[in-house]
This record gives structure tokens, sequence and C-alpha cells, in this order.
């Protein structure tokens, strides 16, 4: 046992050595290596803690259950589990060290109903082994140019999987897999500061990503957009039938595209302007753009500092938020503790502070990176006066069919100036139909500003 903590602290001190490398440099094929022995796969610390109260990666969760129907993840393959302990304002002081800020936040503002209740580890992040493959061969073939803008010779897989640099984090954030494909309902709940409820939009999203496209290549696709998505909106009514599209690139260096279809215009227009810290519409403006997806789009506002590797609680494998209705989970001014599982994972902890002469609402940000599945646990943002202001946490799900632990955009949001927050993504009972389901690939002209105006007319 001594010898086993021996190594994996030395293996934790080699991954922080390598993060202060210079942004954007593939390892060398000693340090791929790791991909196949001390790390897993997709670059996580295979082996457990020296507490054992993280387990060791034991190929993740891939077992699809018995009548399994595409698209319905109302299913929990952990419902028989109990809390191991709960966190209340009572105990705080005992676990604030592996809790963010934006966290310990909630606790003081609603220190008589918010709560924690932490589960046994489950370590359920998994992929194709095409995935696992590409992975390996994007450790030394993938660079970033541009000032971090640009990723060059990376392909269906975790681009930099041995992480040197903040910059790399965010990327493997954002190139994460979640299939090829995809289908999705979804229901965006804000709350105001006075507790009023509004169903802010209600949403089918169809989502492509070609970076992952099985069939492809680093050869053969050698700079896809990576993420090619369209939403259409039908409720609430005055917001029926409106749409906007996204195509999201590995080169920020020349931009990403969106189109909005706004029904009193009747017409599609480039919108450069949704983008950075604009207002999400989708959730009636209390959160930014930027903060949907634990944080999307160009990365180029902020200098990243990679701080390191650190285990936190986060909300994981909460596919029990999808088994309830949307007003199970709405509480007043949170989410209902008794549906919400937090626990215990290692997190890559970086932080994002505006760059001179860059403009944004909110000049720093604190993000916590899943080490499993490379998605944002965490993100917490502080305003121009140094005081914490806004937190999401994402809820990531197991979806052993695809298989992988998904984080899409669903989670909550807590702005702490106005105490509004919003229950973003809501795929409950309240959806009808499928929830987030596998779909055929669509030929790219599915995803062009002409298809778009077919799709939103009313």
């Amino acid at each position: 046992m001594h010898n086993k903590n021996i190594r994996q602290f030395a293996l934790c001190v080699s991954l922080l050595a390598l993060s202060v490398g210079t942004a954007g440099a593939a390892v060398s094929p000693e340090e791929a290596a790791l991909l196949k022995s001390e790390l897993t796969p997709l670059g996580a610390e295979r082996a457990g803690n020296a507490a054992g109260t993280i387990p060791a990666w034991d190929g993740g969760y891939t077992t699809v259950p018995s009548g399994f129907r595409n698209g319905n993840r109302d299913f929990d393959p952990f419902s028989g589990d109990q809390p191991l302990y709960s966190i209340t304002a009572a105990n705080l002081a005992e676990h604030q060290d592996q809790l963010a800020a934006g966290v310990i936040q909630l606790f003081k503002d609603n220190p008589d109903t918010y709560r924690i209740d932490v589960y046994p580890t489950r370590r359920t992040a998994a992929a194709p082994q095409w995935i696992y493959d590409n992975t390996f061969k994007n450790a030394t073939s993938a660079t970033l140019e541009n000032n971090g803008l640009t990723v060059r010779g990376a392909y269906g897989g975790v681009p930099f999987p041995i992480p040197k640099s903040g910059i790399e984090l965010v990327w493997n954030h954002q190139l994460q897999w979640r299939g090829e494909s995809t289908d999705t309902k979804y229901q965006v709940w804000t709350t105001t500061g006075e507790g009023r409820r509004i169903l802010a939009t209600a949403a089918q999203d169809y989502a492509q990503y070609p970076y992952y496209y099985a069939s492809g290549s680093q050869e053969s696709t050698p700079n896809p957009k990576y993420m090619l998505a369209i939403q259409l909106a039908y409720e609430p009514a005055f917001r029926a039938g409106e749409a906007l599209m996204v195509h999201n690139t590995l080169d920020y260096h020349q931009g990403r595209t969106l189109w909005q279809y706004l029904v009193g215009q009747r017409r599609v227009r480039q919108a450069p302007s949704i983008n950075f810290d604009t207002p999400n519409v989708v959730a009636s403006g209390t959160n930014f753009v930027d903060e949907t997806f634990g944080y999307g789009g160009s990365p180029e506002r902020y200098d990243w500092k990679l701080i390191g590797k650190r285990e936190m609680l986060i909300p994981y494998n909460n596919n029990a938020l999808m088994a309830h209705s949307d007003a199970e989970v709405l509480g007043q001014r949170h989410a209902n503790p008794d549906l919400v599982r937090w626990e215990l994972h290692r997190v890559w902890e970086v932080q994002a502070t505006l760059k001179p002469g860059s403009r944004h609402a909110v000049p720093k940000r604190q993000f916590y990176f899943s080490e499993d599945n490379w998605g944002t646990a965490i993100l917490d943002g502080w305003d121009a006066e140094g005081t914490l202001w806004r937190t999401s946490m994402t809820t990531p799900f197991v979806a052993p069919d695809i298989p992988a632990t998904v984080n899409y955009c669903n989670g909550f949001f807590h702005d702490h100036r106005t105490r509004a927050w919003v229950y973003n993504c809501a795929m409950g009972t309240d959806v009808k139909g499928s929830q987030f389901s596998m779909a055929d690939k669509r030929s790219e002209t599915y995803f062009s500003p002409q298809s778009l105006l077919r799709m939103s007319g009313r």
C-alpha cells in the first residue's frame, strides 16, 4: 500500500509538472503511454485516492438496462444507493474545503433549506474503443495555435488527455464526448428573486458533432466544425416558433457562427452578437450565453491559469432528476436537495481572468472540470469589485447506450446578487416523448439557414 501511494503521488507530481508547460504542445510518446497504464483511456487517474473515498476506474458504466428505449433517461442505475452523509449549514465548516465558493454561498444564503447529500462515488464515464484509440493518437499530435483559439491535429477523442495548460482543459470540455448526433427535448425554468417561477423556454434541440463522426478521421476531416445545433422553441406562446442555430468550430480565430429566426421578422439572420456575456434569452436573460453547457464559445477574452487538481464534491450521475417532474425538482430558492446526487471526485481547477483590453461582465471565473469526462462540474464568477456573483452547476447523467456520462446544458444557475436562479435544460417527466436520444446522422445541409427557415415558420 505504501508503494502504491508513492506511485500515485509521483503520478500527480508528474501531471502537475506538465501543467506549467507551454500551451499547445503535444506530449511525448512516453507520456502518452500513461493512457494505457496509470491513466484511463480518456486521461483521468485510473487509481482511486489514498483514503479509499474515490474508487479506481473499472471501465465506466456501460450496462444498458432491460427494456431501455432510446431517449428515455428516467432510469436511475444507482437508485439503491443511500447517502454516506449530509452537509447542512450546521456542519458546513467540516466540509467546506471540498466545496466550491458558490456552493458555500448557497448554504449561507439558505441556511435552513439547503443541503447536500453525498453518495458513494461512481466513476461511470466511458466511451467506445475507437474514441479511446483516437484520444491516444491526439495526445501526441494535437496542438494549439493562435493563442489557444485553434486546435490542430485532433479528431474523434479528447484532444489533450494529459493537459499542460488551462486553455487545453477548456478545449477538452468543449470537445467532450456526448455522442455523434442527438435529439433533446427540455424546459428551462427561471425563478425570480421574489420566488416567482417562470417557464422561460420549452424547446426541441437537434445537435450533431462532426468532430465525432465515427466514419471520419483527422485525415478525411482535418478541421471540422465540432458542433452543429438547432434549437426550436415551442413554449411559452410568445416564443413559439423562434429558433437559434450555431456552428461551433475548432478554429475560434475565424469565429463561431450563429443564426436566429424571429417570428415577427419571418426571416433568418446571422447573429454574431449572441456570444460571451450576452443575456441568454433561453433563460429569460438570467444567465449569460457563455454560461450554458458549463461554458461555451470562444475562450479569447480570458487568460487561463491551470491551478491543479483537487478532490471536490460535485453533482454527478443525476439520472434521478429525469425521473421526476420539474415541479418536484424546483424549490423556492434552489433545487430540491432530496433529488440531487453529489459525489466526491477529482477535478481540474482552472482560473480565468479577463485579458487587458477585453470586455466581459465577469472579469474572474473559477472552473472545476471533472477528470473523468472533462465536463465543467461547477463554474463560479466574480464581479469587478471581487464579489462572488454567479454559480453554474451541471448535473451529468449516465447514458450507457452511447456509452457516456453526459454533460449537456442540464443543471442549475444561481445569481447570488438577485437570488434568481435557473433550472436549465430540465429533462424530467414533464417532457413528452424522448428526453435525450441518439439520432441518425443528418446531412450538414440540414444545419443551414435555408433549412432553419423551413423548420421555424408558424
